[in-house]
């Protein structure tokens, strides 16, 4: 191939490489890695970068990763200059240096071809410990980072091929769990992987080639993102949403705001105008917060365009230090991630009335319990989130009901959900019910997706419950028309040695511990909003949603307006 030259063959060809490499590693991943967070609810998203941390492929199991891994890969490039070398594996979680949870630990292996670095590749994944004063690392008490965990801002594990084994040993005397030096052995597996496979395209086309056409499919991403943006009509929008309660202040409320600019083929995400950072642990960062806004714009546009640099270039994002949306040091940030729902509320409210047909109404906000203790039958310690209780129905749109079951919009049916089985070997306890709760689908000439009602016998005496999250005090919105969803709600009913009590859990950042052996844990988890007035639905689908036991009798004929079946 001449220098220089384009083959637009091959430009497909490298993208669906880099994709194929991605999948690879997120398969590994799955595969090797220990904690059910990872190998069964797959909290972990595998990349490829260019030798300038330009995003070349990612996997996003979990879609609020989806802009994690880049703007760590370049603090890597910057701190060690010319002190990367083959053989090198760093790791990082520090929030203050582009993380987005101090939870989501990465690994970051370079990659060279002749003795020069053409790239990187890199996992990051939720661990089930990562020090801090409450084991999982979720603290609704913390007021600081370092009452959430270690902050591992970027170190080399290994030097050139190297074992480090004083900074191995000084990470993880920080970590509760054996379990957690496992899973980041296996994501260092992944990132070896993906590095053999980068090096074998390289050296079957050569460096020529492979930047060339590099940069020739992000050339291409970008006027597919552009073309997209050029379909929303010139103006301002803007939209807001609510944040309840910070852990510290009940009561508190803190407004999340978005503002967006769409000009030409530009758009800008301007969130400014939010509410200043909380005393508690409700704080975004800048990633976690890029991210949200990244994943709820690639649910507007094309789903084919690739995941690379190309991708993002056009997207502008305004998120000032000292919002809750980016906290300044030393915040505490842990339940960043999951403000999402919120920015994704205050987008799609702003985009409503310009695009009408690419929106969503309100997705299920999360309402989450992480339980720890110790196995009655192995005598070890667990950690266990309970993504089968948490996960709500989707939002309804423009010619389509809403996901059922699928989960808050930053997983946006990424977590899967636990295995029964699985669950009740992992943890003592024990799952009584897990099934759609009736009429929780927002109604509307669209549905909203469904809710779920889950009931756990929680065995032994010395489980925690950490509770975090939202959607216990405002329900999920319609649009057009259509209706809101149920509240979520978690409740605890003692055994009757206990006088049989039940304990709604009141507040939405808790700690509950010492639960009593034979306590039953209810769970609701609401469903998503509906799109377009009720009275519009196709009778056959009021019917049939009837018939499968989704849509009460009464919903039918008071909300829907169905006369008979």
């Amino acid at each position: 191939m001449k220098p220089g030259h384009i083959d637009k063959i091959l430009i497909s060809i490298f993208q669906r490489t880099f994709r194929s490499i991605t999948d690879e590693m997120s398969i590994s991943l799955t595969k090797t890695t220990r904690s059910p967070i990872l190998c069964e609810a797959k909290d972990f998203v595998t990349g490829l970068y260019d030798s300038e941390g330009q995003m070349l492929e990612q996997t996003e199991n979990l879609p609020i990763l989806s802009f994690s891994l880049g703007p760590v890969c370049k603090v890597i490039i910057d701190q060690y200059c010319n002190d990367i070398h083959e053989g090198d594996v760093i790791i990082h979680n520090d929030v203050f240096t582009m993380g987005n949870q101090n939870n989501d630990v990465a690994i970051f292996k370079p990659i060279f071809h002749n003795n020069q670095l053409i790239g990187w590749s890199a996992a990051k994944g939720h661990q089930a410990d990562i020090g801090g004063a409450v084991q999982g690392g979720y603290n609704p008490n913390a007021t600081e980072v370092w009452q959430e965990a270690i902050r591992i801002p970027a170190v080399k594990l290994y030097e050139r091929g190297i074992l480090r084994k004083d900074v191995w040993n000084l990470i993880f005397a920080n970590i509760r769990l054996q379990m957690v030096q496992e899973d980041i052995k296996a994501q260092i597996g992944a990132c070896t992987l993906g590095e053999r496979r980068l090096k074998a395209l390289v050296e079957r086309y050569g460096i020529e080639v492979f930047n060339t056409h590099k940069n020739a499919l992000f050339d291409s991403t970008e006027k597919m993102m552009r073309a997209e943006i050029r379909n929303i009509p010139n103006g301002v929008y803007e939209g807001k949403s609510t944040v309840y309660y910070d852990g510290k202040n009940i009561g508190s409320k803190f407004q999340i705001k978005a503002k967006i600019s769409v000009k030409g083929e530009n758009i800008k995400f301007d969130f400014s105008g939010s509410a200043r950072q909380t005393k508690g642990f409700v704080n975004g960062t800048y990633t976690s917060s890029c991210s949200a806004i990244t994943l709820t714009f690639l649910q507007i546009v094309n789903p084919d365009i690739p995941h690379n640099e190309g991708m993002i270039r056009p997207l502008e994002y305004i998120v000032p230090e000292g919002t809750i949306l980016n906290a300044s040091f030393p915040a505490a940030t842990t339940f960043g991630n999951h403000l999402c729902p919120q920015i994704a509320d205050s987008i799609f409210k702003a985009l409503g009335n310009a695009i009408p047909e690419k929106v969503t109404a309100g997705w299920n906000h999360l309402l989450c319990s992480l339980f720890t203790g110790t196995h009655q039958r192995t005598g070890r310690k667990y950690v266990d989130i309970c993504f089968l209780g948490m996960k709500g129905g989707s939002g309804a749109i423009m010619g389509n009901d809403g996901y059922d079951h699928i989960g808050m919009i930053d997983a946006s049916g990424g977590v899967l959900d636990q295995d029964y089985e699985m669950f009740e070997q992992q943890t003592p306890h024990l799952l009584l019910q897990h099934e759609y709760l009736c009429d929780s689908g927002g109604a509307g000439e669209w549905r909203g997706g469904l809710g779920t009602v889950t009931e756990i016998l929680l065995r032994g005496n010395d489980t925690t419950m950490v509770v975090f999250g939202d959607g216990d005090v405002e329900p999920t919105y319609g649009l057009f028309g259509g209706k809101g969803s149920v509240l979520n709600k978690i409740e605890l009913r003692f055994p009757q040695k206990h006088k049989g009590r039940k304990y709604l859990i009141p507040l939405s950042k808790d700690i509950v511990s010492d639960i009593p052996d034979g306590t039953v844990y209810y769970q609701i988890a609401g469903g998503g909003g509906g799109y377009g007035n009720p009275k519009k639905r196709n009778r056959k689908k009021v019917m049939q949603d009837v018939q499968n036991g989704v849509v009460s009798e009464n919903c039918a004929k008071k909300v829907y307006g169905l006369k008979s079946y």
